[in-house]
């Protein structure tokens, strides 16, 4: 069916249809990994220090974490804590980038259709204040930040390419860019994005094709904020990683508050959620090793050329 659609598709290198990959991706990270672990809505250094402690107290393997609230609304103190955190932890730290629609002046973003634009980076000056962003968390030790607009991801991969950002600085897509399909995540790839958060909805299939093709690591929602679709998919841990490798297996919590922007507030809620997630983590940690026990996860304590963890001056 559809013999033309497909024909045309297939004719300039894509996927012309969603099926699973009978042998898997043979595609890993730079150490010949798999999988790898990330915490979403790691709010400041207080949460991180409950996560770091929680993972140590449940034995629980974290690569990454990553924070919504963004650069902007963090003090240079809190941002060196967490660089310095997750060096000493031998993590990836990546902040969201810059102000966006739904905080900013315009209407549309909190409007009942606003989600379409809702992390939307919104003219020329937001664009400079995001990239003033990108250079201040630079500079505090950070290297992996946050993306959700795909022309600031392309004015910073331009950047990186002509040397005027720095080579290992790494661009986390976020998952509120809605990548569901192949060539929208290809084009990210081209346009500089190191790893992508796909749609939290999407079938094996259709993020098999998704891999077939792209190379950067796919990060994956195994249980997802309410506010991104509130999904529960232990059990696919192990297909996943069979068909999206490299990927980074993601834990959020349903039937939780949206804490975005955090602060001094609600930090005990911060710190809550971020407990929970890594107690979430050791449930995914102990499925994997029942039904695939042969999985090849990133080994903590080591050096990993393709992990962006934070750099702290002497």
């Amino acid at each position: 069916m559809f013999e033309r659609a497909r024909a045309a598709i297939a004719g300039l290198g894509f996927p012309s249809e969603d099926k699973a990959l009978i042998n898997g991706s043979e595609k890993r990270f730079a150490d010949g990994a798999q999988a790898r672990v990330e915490i979403p809505s790691c709010e400041g250094p207080e949460v991180l220090k409950a996560i770091l402690e929680e993972a140590a107290q449940l034995d629980v393997t974290i690569h990454r974490v990553s924070q919504g609230s963004g650069v902007t609304l963090m003090t240079d103190a809190e941002i060196l804590e967490m660089a310095r955190l997750g060096a000493g932890a031998g993590i990836e730290v990546s902040l969201f980038v810059g102000p966006r629609a739904d905080w900013d002046t315009g209407a549309l973003a909190k409007s009942a259709s606003g989600g379409i634009v809702r992390s939307r980076t919104r003219g020329a000056d937001m664009l400079a204040h995001a990239l003033e962003d990108v250079y201040r968390a630079y500079d505090l030790g950070i290297r992996s930040v946050l993306v959700a607009d795909d022309g600031l991801l392309h004015l910073l991969g331009q950047l990186r390419q002509k040397g005027e950002l720095p080579s290992d600085l790494k661009y986390k897509i976020s998952v509120m860019m809605g990548i569901a399909n192949p060539i929208t995540a290809a084009l990210l790839e081209q346009s500089g994005a190191d790893t992508l958060n796909v749609s939290t909805d999407l079938t094996l299939p259709q993020l098999a094709s998704i891999r077939s093709t792209t190379h950067v690591p796919l990060d994956i929602y195994v249980e997802s904020p309410d506010d991104v679709g509130g999904f529960v998919r232990y059990y696919e841990i192990p297909a996943l990683i069979q068909q999206c490798s490299p990927v980074y297996i993601k834990y959020g919590v349903r039937n939780a508050p949206n804490i975005y922007p955090s602060g001094a507030h609600i930090q005990q809620t911060a710190i809550a959620l971020g407990r929970e997630r890594v107690r979430r983590a050791r449930i995914g940690q102990e499925l994997l090793s029942r039904h695939m026990p042969k999985a090849i996860i990133s080994q903590p304590g080591k050096p990993i050329a393709d992990l962006a963890v934070p750099v702290v001056n002497a």
